[in-house]
């Protein structure tokens, strides 16, 4: 009985450490950022929308959220341009234009929002200045999908911006 103890103690302390080095799921995983969510009552479904084509209202987001994780996990930078959407794959890329100014840009995809009413697409400060609309605060504007963007670029681009800020 005593061994059958000593046994089963050494298979459960097996078995938790195979737990705890198990690898944890990363927010950045592909498959989470595409899972149905809600936000203020409202269920959103995230798909792959090759066609994507839109004209409503975009606004822009920045202080706030400077230095906190997107949807997808990277680190928001309002100094550079990125966007955040509803239902688009994150990341990825799309373009926006400015119908008042014809200005256009491409912007990665990587948070969700914008999550008030009647507007299609959030942007970085830095991508609303691109597209001159900065002191409006809001614009009229073209979103059209180009498509998914690649993950480990952005990684690379991370760690070297960190590195220069650390100087």
């Amino acid at each position: 009985m005593h061994t059958t103890n000593l046994i089963i103690a050494a298979l459960a302390c097996a078995a938790l450490s195979a737990c705890a080095s198990a690898p944890k799921p990363s927010v950045a995983n592909a498959h989470g950022t595409m899972k149905p969510y809600q936000v203020r009552g409202k269920w959103y479904v995230p798909k792959d929308d090759p066609h994507y084509d839109e004209v409503g209202i975009a606004s822009w987001y920045g202080p706030q959220h400077q230095g906190r994780p997107t949807a997808d996990g990277e680190i928001f930078d309002m100094r550079r341009p990125s966007a955040a959407h509803k239902t688009l794959p994150l990341p990825s890329i799309v373009e926006v234009r400015n119908l008042e100014n014809g200005r256009k840009i491409r912007v990665r995809v990587n948070d969700r929002g914008p999550f008030a009413d009647g507007r299609i697409i959030d942007l970085s400060r830095e991508a609303a200045d691109q597209l001159g609309f900065l002191q409006k605060g809001t614009a009229k504007v073209r979103v059209r999908y180009i498509g998914r963007a690649d993950r480990a670029e952005v990684d690379v681009e991370a760690r070297a911006y960190a590195e220069a800020d650390d100087r």
